[in-house]
């Protein structure tokens, strides 16, 4: 046996890679050209980082809203005591770059529920969860599936996990699992104004770094599989206990009824990017469609806020991720003022002469032109280069 490993190893060019490439079907160069879309850069995603470094992976997109604590030094290897204070998502992309010199990376602080474009996710071959919140887990859901692509989510709690994949075009999706309980927990996050709680923001779920490395490699593993077009966990979870080492596979089922499970299609490639002005987006839209033409956005955005004590409304063109209750108070009297909401464009909208980034809309997002039952998609792809950096133009340095 020893002579045999022998052989094998002087078979084999003495390179980075060369152990993997004894696995028959492992292609390296698949790896390489591979693109991975990391969603959450703490205890889980920390180890989806590193392995997918360590892999070879060639093009990494981090995303994460928080910013480095003490307490993520316990449970994240990229991350070091000097980088608190200091985005998760651009310090674990450049901490991957360290593992891998040939990986080109580049990462998007911000919240990932309103203000991540589904460009990102088209573009991505796999799409990793690491993330702690039901809220963030359903945005994930209905961005991959509108984009038909599947999803591989990681959960973890105390000893505890559940790594699971979802692919919405043919089988069930995230949402297709969750029970009343779930969605009376998701909308606990908001006030009665969809507006985020402060305090919701600050939630901790209790983690251990062993339990991310489990449920962070199946995750992995499972992205190898799928780069590699083989078989994997879709539509199902494998569930590990680590207090008595126990794991196994569980099923999901689809509902038929779950309104999740729509792909935008066509998709038409624009040379614009979010810096149109909302009126020119819509006349082109129009142009296509036919002057009864609306655009459709992907979330509600603010126009702006109403106290209905003072009797006065103040202009607010923003996200959702972008405000919080705090920022809903009124100056004057001190209570919750009221947002007012949009959904879409037309003719007689009054923001026309502002661009769609400046009214909320994300950079490199696809937004639906609608007239009756016919719809179209369109891509704002003059923002792509703005979103991937050195992952579009390949010439990033360490």
């Amino acid at each position: 046996m020893n002579d045999v490993l022998k052989l094998t190893d002087i078979d084999q060019p003495d390179d980075r890679f060369s152990r993997f490439q004894l696995i028959g079907w492992w292609d390296q160069q698949k790896l390489s050209d591979s693109k991975a879309l990391v969603i959450g850069a703490g205890a889980i995603g920390n180890e989806l980082i590193k392995n997918l470094a360590l892999l070879g992976v060639g093009h990494l997109f981090v995303a994460d809203l928080d910013n480095i604590e003490n307490s993520n030094l316990s449970r994240s290897v990229l991350y070091r005591a000097a980088d608190c204070g200091h985005s998760k998502a651009e310090v674990a992309a450049e901490r991957a770059r360290t593992i891998y010199p040939d990986m080109q990376t580049n990462f998007f602080h911000g919240n990932i529920v309103y203000d991540l474009g589904l460009g990102v996710y088209r573009w991505a071959d796999v799409i990793l969860g690491g993330l702690d919140n039901r809220e963030a887990r359903v945005a994930i859901n209905q961005s991959a599936a509108r984009v038909g692509k599947p999803w591989i989510d990681g959960a973890i709690e105390r000893l505890e996990g559940v790594a699971r994949v979802f692919n919405a075009a043919t089988g069930p999706c995230y949402e297709c699992t969750m029970n009343e309980v779930d969605w009376k927990m998701l909308e606990s996050r908001r006030s009665c104004a969809l507006l985020t709680r402060d305090e919701m923001e600050q939630g901790k779920v209790p983690t251990t770094p062993t339990t991310s490395s489990v449920i962070a490699g199946i995750q992995v593993q499972e992205a190898v599989k799928m780069i590699h077009g083989l078989d994997s966990l879709e539509g199902q979870g494998f569930v590990f206990d680590g207090t008595c080492h126990q794991s196994y596979l569980v099923k999901y089922s689809r509902l038929e009824d779950c309104p999740v499970h729509e792909i935008c299609e066509p998709i038409i490639e624009l040379s614009t990017g979010s810096d149109i002005q909302a009126g020119t987006f819509l006349e082109r839209i129009q142009s296509e469609l036919g002057p009864e033409a609306v655009v459709d956005f992907n979330q509600d955005l603010i126009q702006s806020f109403t106290c209905h004590s003072c009797q006065e409304t103040e202009p607010c063109f923003a996200s959702l991720g972008q405000v919080t209750e705090r920022n809903a108070l009124c100056p004057g009297c001190g209570d919750l003022r009221a947002p007012d909401f949009y959904h879409s464009l037309d003719a007689q909208s009054e923001f026309l002469d502002r661009t769609l980034h400046e009214l909320g809309v994300p950079r490199w997002d696809i937004l639906t032109g609608r007239k009756g039952m016919e719809q179209k998609f369109y891509e704002l792809s003059g923002d792509r280069q703005q979103v991937l950096g050195a992952l579009e133009s390949g010439n990033q340095t360490s």
